[in-house]
Formats: structure tokens, sequence, C-alpha cells
């Protein structure tokens, strides 16, 4: 597996993770953010092939 495929694996993990911790402080204003982070993440990830798991929510 290369760098970049790891590398864009974790953003997206992290990204799951900042999400979660947002909706369950109920920080609007985090989730939003999580958001665009997760599905810029995501829309990379499917651009370039590559599996991340199931998306959630």
């Amino acid at each position: 597996m290369g760098g970049f495929t790891e590398a864009l694996q974790e953003r997206v993990r992290n990204a799951r993770e900042a999400l979660q911790a947002a909706l369950e402080a109920g920080d609007a204003y985090e989730v939003s953010l999580a958001q665009g982070e997760l599905e810029d993440a995501l829309r990379l990830a499917r651009k370039h092939g590559i599996d991340v798991g199931a998306e959630e929510g």
C-alpha cells in the first residue's frame, strides 16, 4: 500500500472520528467542519479508487 493511500485512509478515519465527537458534543459548527472534511476525503478516495471502508452516518 502506498503512502498516499495510507494517508488518505488515515484522513478519512480522523474525519469520521472528529464528526462523531462533534455530534456527541452537540457542536453544530464542529459538525459542519467535520462533515466537510469527511466529504472531501471520501471524494478523493473515490476518485483514486481507494477503499476506506463503509461510509457511516
